[in-house]
C-alpha cells in the first residue's frame, strides 16, 4: 500500500496553487443524466470579509497578469500534441487523490475505474503521456477534498481569498490545504520527487490555460473580483452536485445487486 506522507517543499504548494485556484466545475465527464442535476445547484456566495479578499485579490491578479497569463498563453501556441501530453500526464499523475476522494465518496464504481485508468495509462500510456484508458471508453472524471465535504454536506463557509490559492469558500479552501498535504505516491523517491515536479510545472501552465477563455470572458465584466467569485462559486456548487449524484447512483447500483 503506498504511504501517505505531507509534502514540505513550499514551492511545490506554492506553484501547484494558482492552478487549483482556477479549477472546479461539474466532472469532466459525469453520468448522462448528471446534467440536470448541474443546472439545478445554486449558492449564492458569502462574502463578509470582502474589503480584505479583494486586497488578496489584487495581490493575486497582478500575480497573474505578469507571470501565469503570458506563459499560458505562449503554452497555447505550442503543437497540440505536446499540450494533450501535458495535460494527460498531469491528469494521470492526480488519479491518485481522485481515488482517495472515491472511497472517501462512498463511490465504489467510480473508484474501481479511477484504478483501471491509472494502471493503464502509467504502463501503456507511457506514464499517463497518452490517454490509453479514454480511448477504450473509460471516462476520467474529477474529484477532490472539496468535493467530498460537500458530499459529506458540511457547509460551505464564507469566501476566503487566499493568496496564490485564489478564491473559494472556506469548505474548499480546507480541501485544497489538505490536497497539498497529501502525497500519495510518498516523498522518499528521487523519482517521485522528478515526476512530481514535471506535475507541478504542467498543472500550472496546463490548468491556468484551460482557464483562459472563462477568465478572458469575466475580465469584460465591471467587477472581475465578484464576477470571478461568482463564477467559482456556481462551478463548485456543481461539482459537489455532481459528485453526489455520483455517489447515490452507486448506492443504486450496490442495492440492485443485492448490496446493502
Amino acid at each position: 500500500m503506498p504511504t501517505i506522507t505531507v509534502v514540505t517543499p513550499l514551492v511545490r504548494t506554492l506553484s501547484l496553487a494558482a492552478a487549483v485556484a482556477l479549477s472546479g466545475g461539474c466532472a469532466s465527464s459525469p453520468p448522462a443524466s448528471s446534467g440536470a442535476a448541474c443546472q439545478a445547484a445554486t449558492y449564492e456566495p458569502r462574502d463578509p470579509a470582502e474589503p480584505v479578499n479583494r486586497g488578496i485579490f489584487a495581490f493575486n491578479r497582478t500575480v497573474d497578469d505578469y507571470v501565469l497569463s503570458p506563459v499560458a498563453r505562449g503554452y497555447r501556441h505550442l503543437p497540440g500534441f505536446v499540450q494533450s501530453g501535458v495535460h494527460n500526464f498531469v491528469a494521470n499523475f492526480g488519479e491518485p487523490k481522485v481515488f482517495i476522494n472515491d472511497l472517501l465518496q462512498g463511490n465504489g464504481r467510480r473508484s474501481v475505474t479511477t484504478v483501471g485508468r491509472f494502471a493503464l495509462n502509467t504502463t501503456v500510456g507511457i506514464v499517463g503521456l497518452v490517454d490509453v484508458s479514454g480511448r477504450l471508453g473509460m471516462e476520467r472524471h474529477d474529484a477532490d477534498f472539496g468535493q467530498t465535504f460537500g458530499v459529506w454536506n458540511i457547509a460551505n463557509g464564507p469566501i476566503v481569498e487566499l493568496p496564490l490559492l485564489g478564491t473559494g469558500n472556506l469548505r474548499d479552501a480546507t480541501g485544497k490545504v489538505l490536497s497539498f498535504a497529501v502525497s500519495p505516491f510518498g516523498s522518499n523517491s528521487d523519482t517521485v520527487q522528478t515526476l512530481s515536479t514535471v506535475d507541478t510545472v504542467g498543472g500550472i501552465v496546463d490548468g491556468r490555460a484551460e482557464a483562459l477563455p472563462l477568465t478572458d470572458e469575466l475580465r469584460k465584466e465591471p467587477d472581475y473580483y465578484v464576477a470571478l467569485r461568482n463564477a467559482v462559486a456556481e462551478r463548485r456548487a456543481h461539482f459537489v452536485s455532481e459528485g453526489k449524484l455520483g455517489a447515490e447512483l452507486d448506492l443504486a447500483h450496490g442495492c440492485d445487486n443485492g448490496v446493502h
